[in-house]
């Protein structure tokens, strides 16, 4: 598959706020972040490279569903049991991580996967070796 050097603009407010909170020290026009889903797996990702898999949120919902009866009020009293737990507020806080990535990738414009993204502006699409991907983005920002 061809890679593919597209330009895009992110929402300032939102996406400058999505951005700061991803734990990178370089500076926003540099960070990287890569968008994938479970099926499609990346190789050679930078240490304090972002990796947001697309479909975490959706396997999450999988697993706290599991084991549930098909009974609603049943299904519903242990929902209230588990929520009762300590491991609950751990998946609260995953769940909540996990759609910040999935606003991430539609505030981009993300369209396909995989999509290694540089500084919210550039993205190479269909390359699965980050670091490949990285080098492609450089050239073609020094090609302009």
């Amino acid at each position: 598959m061809p890679l593919v050097l597209n330009r895009f603009t992110a929402a300032l407010g939102l996406g400058a706020c999505l951005a700061a909170s991803c734990a990178s020290a370089a500076p926003l026009a540099e960070t990287i972040e890569v968008f994938t889903v479970a099926g499609q797996p990346v190789t050679n990702v930078p240490n304090g490279v972002a990796v947001i898999e697309l479909d975490a949120p959706a396997r999450l919902d999988l697993e706290l569903s599991r084991g549930l009866p098909e009974d609603p009020v049943a299904a519903e009293a242990i929902m209230r049991e588990r929520m009762r737990s300590d491991e609950w507020l751990r998946a609260v806080q995953e769940y909540g991580d996990l759609h910040t990535g999935l606003a991430r990738a539609w505030i981009l414009g993300v369209e396909k996967v995989p999509a290694v993204v540089m500084g919210g502006a550039y993205v190479v699409y269909g390359q699965p070796d980050v670091q490949s991907a990285i080098v492609e983005l450089e050239r073609g920002r020094a090609g302009q």
